[in-house]
């Protein structure tokens, strides 16, 4: 009997990788088969607004003058249409959709398409521009329905799918894998953005992010992008945050967050070392409002919220994300690190305040792209820095606050001609200008002060 030679190490190293490759390849979904079977499903979404046109002086001197010299009429001034096109998916088979809040947003008429190419006008249910989603209805029955996943299942690294109209292709398929869950943008504290590296382009926007199972697990909402184009990165709106806020729009046309009144910021290790925490966890609270949910539970700056309802609080963005879903009115029970020792504090949430809210509306700047966190300033930090207050900015990333050149550790203490004392004050004055203005700010950084010219942008969708 012939003896057989031993394998060497690279030959059954190598051997082993072909068999994983091949049980990777075999578990690819088969993205033709859920395309086939989705589609009739996702639906086109425009939308048209109409503004009249503005007249200045100089239109109506040349009108003045046209009809002096040369005997016309001025014409009467037309209303401007605008149109913007999205995607969204049927939830009920007697006409509920769901898409993007800034799809809609101000249109004054709502056009569904449908997989069979039969348009009909929709009419808005609700709309929750915090967590950018509408619940829109058309008249129609027996309508195919998409099948709702749970967010939770997806694993970073598995396959998704998305189908929507982008640049105006209708039921383009786009694929890629999860590149990260539970991301905390800068835009929208109260979403746990799925990320993933599937292509997602204008007109996009409320398309369904489907498993590999043909289930919905997101809502296309955002991209991150340094040129106006898909960049790989892009995140979707989970489908439990999405149904939770559809639940709220059907019964009440409106949706109602829970509100603690703190601002927070991240546990770093030297934090966690100087607060005698086993490790850099939880969210530490900068501040706390007056008469707010926290001030009444007897929250204080300087504790730490390691967990919200028995759910750990790993990073400080789990905490506003977790409070917004709270049930207002609702008391939830928190493990607060104070004086290295773990305590257990109850609070009843509250609604976020009507001007806190404001913050949504189109004729005001979109804070979120100013890509910076603030916090106020505490009294040990006013006696070093040698100010009376001031918001202290404690992280920038990607926007308008970059672009000028503002560092975590700046602290602003002036917006145009008005003094800034807190964090607070510094949005409010924020808010009262107009987008495109650019503003100039005093800024306080390592003892010396600074003018920093701060561009005011407007809220721009893919």
């Amino acid at each position: 009997m012939q003896m057989m030679k031993p394998v060497s190490r690279w030959c059954l190293a190598a051997v082993l990788s072909v068999m994983a490759s091949a049980s990777y390849a075999d578990a690819a979904p088969d993205f033709a088969d859920i395309v086939a079977d989705v589609s009739p499903s996702v639906v086109n979404i425009s939308s048209t607004t109409k503004s009249k046109r503005s007249s200045n002086s100089g239109n109506e001197d040349i009108q003045e003058l046209l009809r002096r010299f040369y005997g016309l009429e001025a014409q009467p001034t037309q209303p401007r249409v605008q149109q913007s096109f999205g995607s969204g998916f049927i939830i009920s088979s007697d006409g509920y959709v769901l898409t993007n809040n800034h799809v809609i947003d101000g249109a004054d008429k709502v056009m569904v398409r449908l997989n069979d190419r039969r348009e009909i006008e929709a009419k808005v249910i609700g709309t929750d521009p915090r967590t950018d989603i509408a619940l829109i209805k058309i008249a129609a029955k027996d309508l195919p329905i998409v099948q709702i996943g749970k967010p939770a299942d997806l694993r970073v690294g598995d396959w998704v799918l998305a189908i929507g109209s982008p640049f105006g292709f209708d039921y383009s398929a786009t694929s890629g894998i999860v590149s990260a869950k539970a991301r905390a943008l800068p835009s929208e504290a109260y979403v746990p953005f799925i990320q993933s590296d599937v292509a997602i382009n204008p007109g996009n926007s409320g398309g369904p992010l489907f498993n590999s199972r043909g289930e919905v697990v997101g809502i296309n909402s955002q991209i991150y992008s340094r040129s106006g184009g898909f960049m790989g990165l892009s995140f979707a709106i989970p489908m439990d945050v999405a149904m939770e806020v559809v639940e709220q729009l059907r019964e009440k046309g409106k949706v109602s967050r829970g509100w603690l009144g703190v601002a927070i910021q991240e546990v770093t290790k030297d934090l966690a070392d100087a607060y005698g925490l086993p490790r850099p966890a939880g969210a530490l609270i900068a501040s706390v409002e007056p008469k707010s949910p926290a001030d009444k539970a007897g929250l204080k700056p300087g504790d730490i919220v390691t967990q919200f309802d028995g759910n750990d609080i790993s990073l400080s963005a789990e905490l506003p994300q977790a409070v917004g879903r709270a049930s207002v009115g609702k008391s939830y029970t928190m493990t607060v690190f104070r004086e290295r020792k773990a305590q257990t504090v109850s609070i009843t949430i509250e609604a976020i305040p009507e001007d806190d809210l404001a913050a949504t509306a189109p004729d005001r700047p979109d804070l979120s792209r100013l890509g910076m966190r603030l916090r106020d300033l505490q009294p040990a930090e006013k006696q070093q820095l040698k100010v009376s207050g001031g918001a202290l900015i404690v992280q920038v990333v990607e926007g308008s606050g970059a672009d000028a050149g503002l560092r975590p550790g700046d602290v602003i203490t002036q917006v145009g001609t008005t003094a800034i004392d807190d964090a607070r004050e510094f949005v409010a004055a924020v808010r009262k200008l107009k987008p495109g203005t650019t503003v100039a700010l005093r800024v306080t950084r390592r003892g010396m002060t600074q003018i920093v010219a701060l561009r005011l942008e407007a809220a721009t969708d893919e």
